[in-house]
């Protein structure tokens, strides 16, 4: 191997590393929920006693985001992941129906391949790895190239845990030499059964486009709605927080704002008095030429997961010291208003509008540039979060943080740093992504009736075939060359069955 070159190089590891997993894969089915409990629990230990060191890792590799936010993150992926699914039954028998006499039983899917964005790279790795032997499968990354030291650092802290603990050599792994080639070769592979993409849009399209079933999920552009009703104060903390949580690198923090006209002034002023900054128009062109790139609105690296001083004085900007965020009024969506873009970072775009049905109309196209992903809204109208609930949001978050909410952190959804975002959004899942979502499931089917004879014992046919029949022998109109379930015929009996039997 020494002879060959480095992308050859990178996917005869990805081979070996895969061969290696899937005879890992194999062996994990035959532990117990106790064993596989027991790998768990040493897993969640290491993570947390490294959760600091992983975060300044990750921080200061990839320049994006808060060390202590990032070891919360890991926090989050481990300790309290842990206390949402440490009971849940994801083998085995996991559920009977004795009355349909029907048996699901939990199978895990084999060997996993996961993609690591440089956003949230350590905490997905503990959360994959987490959820991945949970099910009782084996997993392999694949890391970002911008994160390759704090992504394989945290995958061997979670492999030594795992295999301390009594899992096999090689149930979570890694490639070291970072290649396309490599991560290509793992999407490819016979021995990966399911890949979970979380990353940029062209690595999510590769992982769907590789012929494996894939869990992939899309960008976010989330809007967080303050309707007339909202405790404005309490509305306006928790979106700061939510946004400036990592520096705005979790894909359902917010990205705009939307409030009404009546409560415009009293929003403006709260979010001033919190550490807001409004932009003139100006300085809201200076902040977007250093953010974006190129005609469609691509975010500038540099920029991502920094803070509002940091991107103030990239645009030559200034603002008070206190400035937690950066806020750009806009007019419209789309071209020519930039940040009604995914911004993964501590500027929001700002609109006011009449009432909550231009809000809606409003938030619709935001998230036109982030289907499917998540929605906030601040109100005490109940009936405002139903006449929401049909937007393109598989995420809708009531009176909290976009990041904090999205990811099961402030609300009751599952702890997850794979949001799913259903098929609006290009993805297999619209939920967070759990161990639920990494297993086969079988059904062991009783018979319930009897084979010989199913279809003349069968009521409703026999009852449609007598309609049929009548009408046949009394209406001619209805007999077409003696064709009994013409179209016409087989409508209209099919219309009469369905009222005798409301009768």
């Amino acid at each position: 191997m020494k002879n060959l070159d480095f992308d050859l190089n990178s996917i005869q590891e990805a081979r070996d590393k895969a061969r290696r997993g899937l005879e890992a894969a194999k062996k994990m089915e035959k532990l117990t929920d106790r064993q596989i409990d027991k790998i768990i629990v040493n897993m969640v230990k290491l993570a947390e006693e490294n959760a600091v060191l992983l975060g300044e890792m990750a921080t200061e590799e990839t320049g994006f985001g808060v060390p202590t936010d990032k070891a919360y993150k890991n926090h989050m992926a481990s300790r309290l992941l842990y206390e949402q699914i440490k009971d849940q039954k994801v083998s085995g028998i996991i559920n009977t129906d004795a009355e349909k006499k029907i048996i699901s039983v939990a199978h895990p899917v084999g060997l996993i391949l996961g993609l690591v964005p440089s956003t949230n790279p350590t905490a997905t790795v503990i959360y994959k790895s987490i959820i991945s032997l949970k099910a009782g499968n084996a997993i392999i990354f694949s890391p970002h190239p911008s994160a390759v030291k704090c992504t394989t650092k945290a995958v061997e802290i979670m492999a030594q845990a795992a295999e301390e603990a009594g899992a096999p050599k090689g149930v979570i792994d890694c490639i070291y030499q970072v290649t396309l080639a490599a991560t290509n070769e793992l999407m490819h592979c016979d021995e990966v059964s399911l890949i979970i993409a979380t990353g940029g849009p062209g690595m999510v399209k590769a992982a769907y486009s590789s012929g494996k079933p894939a869990i992939g999920v899309g960008a976010g552009n989330s809007p967080a709605y303050i309707e007339k009703t909202a405790d404005v104060k309490k509305a306006v903390s928790d979106i700061i927080a939510s946004k400036i949580f990592d520096y705005g690198t979790i894909c359902a923090s917010e990205q705009s704002i939307v409030c009404e006209r009546s409560n415009h002034d009293a929003v403006v002023a709260e979010l001033k008095a919190q550490g807001g900054y409004f932009m003139s128009e100006e300085e809201t062109d200076a902040v977007c030429k250093v953010l974006f790139r190129g005609k469609n609105y691509t975010m500038n690296a540099d920029c991502v997961g920094r803070s509002a001083l940091v991107i103030a004085e990239k645009a030559g900007i200034e603002v008070p010291k206190d400035t937690k965020v950066l806020i750009g009024k806009q007019d419209g969506v789309g071209k020519g208003y930039p940040l009604s873009y995914e911004k993964l970072t501590s500027v929001l775009g700002f609109y006011t509008v009449e009432d909550w049905q231009e809000a809606c109309d409003l938030c619709y196209d935001l998230l036109d540039h982030g289907l499917g992903h998540t929605l906030s809204i601040h109100t005490e109208n109940p009936k405002i979060v139903l006449k929401f609930s049909v937007k393109p949001a598989s995420r809708i978050v009531v009176n909290s943080g976009g990041s904090t909410g999205g990811s099961g952190l402030t609300t009751g959804l599952g702890i997850a740093f794979t949001l799913g975002c259903g098929t609006c959004g290009g993805s297999s899942v619209s939920e967070n992504v759990g161990p639920e979502h990494l297993i086969n499931i079988k059904k062991i089917a009783f018979g319930t009736k009897e084979t010989v004879n199913t279809v003349e014992n069968d009521d409703l046919w026999n009852q449609l075939k007598i309609n049929v029949s009548s009408k046949t022998s009394t209406d001619s109109k209805d007999s077409l060359e003696g064709n009994l379930f013409s179209d016409e015929i087989l409508m209209r009996a099919i219309r009469r069955a369905i009222g005798d039997l409301r009768v």
